[in-house]
């Protein structure tokens, strides 16, 4: 064959050739297309991580940060889907979420509540009845405390002077016998005008001097004459001193020179008829403790409350008892009751101190404060 034969025999063969390559072409590139969206979605639903665009070059591939697929959870909340992270345990089912519930109401411990304890408002020991009130409570209380309450008769709170007289005869009969304290208190009364006549004003016009004629002493006289200017001030009043409470009153009176907590609980108990005072550094009343319960050792003040927890609200009478039980014992010496406590010789003079106030017959209505009328 020749070569122009073979030349026109070529060009009528790409005719031919070129009709049939077009469609193959457009074939190609829609199954292209079609793979690449499949491999896109399958992607997206799988990793994201793996997936590379068509379109762009290995050369220019961006490097994709591996994250954690989402999906839509078939739950709903308001009519709206909740996206739930895949690595999230599955929701309990209705029967295991009841099945733990009805575990945990099994294995619940439902602790009962304590019956309240009836509060027991205490009015004054003067009030009518409010001694057999007292009384009553205390016997059904402490057990220990009823031999006492049935062999002795029950005190008597009759009598009430001024705040003002009262305490100004507490200073005076300080660390005196009865018979000398009543004597110094009888001219101390004169020396006023009468018992009516004791006022903070009466008392300031009293000079040092004159209240030494009569037998008081430089330092109580100082103590009386502290006492009528607080008065005078009006720091303190009959009026507010019958009103306070017990521990308002304790830390006022604490305030006046030469009154000390022995004293103001005297005052509280015989002048003012509070139901509900324990004198904790009453040396007869710690005894009497000591007695009623079998202690080896006289009991601390700081352990007082807690033993007499049981007399409330009437500890004042239960503290008369306990003078009573002492009376009947006999009175302990200073030297005893300091051997008993293991004091220290500062506590030694302290508490001889306070003997020598506390055991003026107070049996027989003294207690320095003379205010109370002891039931015989």
């Amino acid at each position: 064959m020749s070569e122009q034969t073979q030349a026109q025999t070529q060009t009528q063969a790409q005719a031919l050739v070129q009709p049939q390559n077009q469609p193959h072409h457009d074939a190609t590139a829609t199954a292209t297309a079609t793979a690449t969206s499949t491999t896109t979605t399958t992607a997206t639903t799988t990793d994201l991580a793996n997936a590379t665009p068509q379109y762009l070059s290995p050369s220019t591939k961006i490097p994709f940060r591996p994250r954690k697929i989402r999906k839509l959870s078939p739950d709903t909340t308001d009519g709206k889907s909740v996206q739930t992270d895949a690595k999230e345990k599955p929701k309990t089912t209705a029967s295991t979420s009841n099945t733990s519930t009805a575990k945990a109401s099994k294995n619940k411990i439902v602790l009962s509540r304590p019956k309240p304890i009836p509060i027991i408002v205490a009015r004054s020991l003067s009030c009518e009845g409010e001694m057999e009130i007292a009384i009553r409570h205390l016997r059904n209380a402490d057990p220990q405390l009823a031999p006492l309450i049935d062999l002795y008769p029950p005190p008597t709170f009759d009598s009430f002077h001024p705040p003002f007289l009262a305490l100004a005869r507490s200073i005076l009969y300080q660390q005196l016998a009865y018979k000398a304290g009543t004597s110094i208190y009888t001219r101390f009364i004169g020396l006023c005008g009468g018992e009516a006549g004791v006022l903070p004003d009466t008392l300031l016009a009293l000079t040092p001097h004159q209240l030494r004629q009569i037998g008081v002493s430089g330092r109580k006289a100082s103590y009386l004459h502290d006492l009528a200017r607080k008065y005078q001030n009006g720091i303190l009043s009959d009026s507010a001193i019958v009103e306070m409470d017990d521990k308002s009153l304790f830390t006022m009176l604490t305030m006046v020179n030469g009154i000390g907590s022995w004293s103001v609980h005297m005052f509280m108990i015989f002048s003012l008829h509070r139901p509900d005072v324990l004198p904790v550094n009453d040396l007869g009343v710690r005894k009497g403790v000591q007695l009623l319960y079998g202690l080896e050792e006289l009991p601390r003040p700081s352990q007082m409350d807690q033993l007499c927890e049981k007399w409330k609200p009437y500890r004042s009478v239960a503290s008369w008892y306990m003078w009573r039980f002492v009376e009947a014992k006999g009175a302990p010496s200073s030297a005893v009751a300091v051997a008993a406590a293991g004091a220290s010789l500062q506590q030694q003079q302290e508490q001889q101190h306070q003997q020598q106030e506390q055991f003026l017959d107070p049996i027989n209505g003294i207690l320095n404060l003379g205010a109370c009328a002891w039931g015989q």
